[in-house]
Order: C-alpha cells, then structure tokens, then sequence
C-alpha cells in the first residue's frame, strides 16, 4: 500500500457484486430517510447542533447513498461516470463539513441552546450501531469493486457513526450536568475526519483493503 494518488479505474463489475452493492445502498436509503427525520425533528425541537449535524450528515448520506445507487445500477465502463460520481460524493463531505461548523458556532455564540433530547439519544444509540456495520460492508466491496464513489460513501457511513458517538457524548453530558457547549464542541471535533475524508473521495482514491 501507498501513499501515491490512484487514479480512477472504470470496470465492468460482476452482477452479483453489483447488486450487493445495490442492496445496501437501498438498505441505506430507507434507514437515513427514518434517521433524517427523526434527527432533524429532535434537533428543531432541543435546539441542537449536535444532533442538527447528526440529521445534516444524514441527508448527506441520503444523497451520496442514492449517487452510489445510480452508478452502480449502471455498471459500464465509463471512467467519467465513476470520476463524477466520486467528485460529487467527496463534495458532499465538504458540505457537511461546513453545516456542522455553522451549527456548531450559532451554539457556542449564544444564539442557539441546546436543550436535552431523549428522542435523540435513543436515536444516536441505534446509529452508533447501525452505521459501523454499513460502513464494514460498503468498505469490502469498495475494495472489491475499485470504485471511488462508493469508498467516499463507505467515509460517509463512516462519519455518521463517529459523528452518532460524539453527539451521544455531548447530549449526554448536557442532559446530565447542563453543559451546553458540550453539544457544540463535540460536533467540532468530528470536523477534521470529514475534511481528511472528504480530499480523499475528491482525488477518486477508493479502499484498498476490505476491513
């Protein structure tokens, strides 16, 4: 393995493959679309950033999740196809990127307060163990498939995990001892991982190893 830029390789992908992909990009679907809603309510409703960035993160899944969708329920050998997929994809993770800071600065300035959230926790609970084996599954057959836009959604899955951790930790320490900022501060700390993983979709680099 190294570190050097791979370029995107378009290929024909077997059938069978094609369609795992496919059943788990549909399985995706329909728990982001569940988790969007849900996250997105309780976020209005708590005002928090946390958990706003969790349901961001979402409907940025929602939306790479149905990019893979169409790739892959077009498999050819058209490279430009697979290069634009994974541009897009890896845009997406910038656009999350941003949404959280945004959130998460209204927060700390003072004009949002976050407010506790059972509704929320319950939820980020199920993420947390949701999106780690979605994540597995999309990784392996990434590898298996050479293609770019499906590692950058596999990073997607990856994030909503991490991200579903650290807003359990941030709406867990505010229902329990009212910290506020500990929402926000969370969802900072997640930015990072979204920027590295976001500039390695942009460059097609798709996983090398099935974890």
């Amino acid at each position: 393995m190294h570190n050097a830029r791979m370029p995107l390789v378009a290929k024909t992908f077997p059938l069978e493959t094609a369609r795992r992909v496919i059943r788990i990009q549909v399985l995706t679907l329909i728990w982001m679309s569940v988790e969007a809603f849900v996250s997105l309510g309780a976020a209005w409703m708590a005002r928090s950033s946390a958990l706003l960035g969790f349901g961001g993160d979402s409907v940025v899944e929602l939306l790479s999740a149905t990019i893979v969708l169409w790739r892959f329920s077009r498999p050819s050998n058209d490279s430009r196809g697979e290069e634009r997929a994974a541009k897009i994809a890896g845009g997406l993770l910038f656009v999350l990127a941003a949404f959280v800071f945004l959130a998460s600065a209204l927060t700390l300035l003072g004009h949002i307060e976050a407010r506790p959230s059972p509704i929320g926790i319950a939820l980020v609970i199920l993420a947390a163990v949701v999106m780690p084996w979605l994540t597995k599954q999309k990784r392996q057959l990434s590898a298996a498939t050479g293609s770019a836009a499906l590692r950058a959604d596999a990073a997607e899955s990856a994030v909503c995990g991490y991200l579903a951790l650290i807003a359990l930790a941030g709406l867990g320490v505010n229902a329990i001892w009212k910290i506020n900022w500990a929402d926000p501060v969370a969802a900072l700390a997640l930015l990072p991982l979204i920027v590295r993983e976001g500039w390695e979709a942009m460059k097609g680099k798709a996983c090398c190893q099935a974890v």
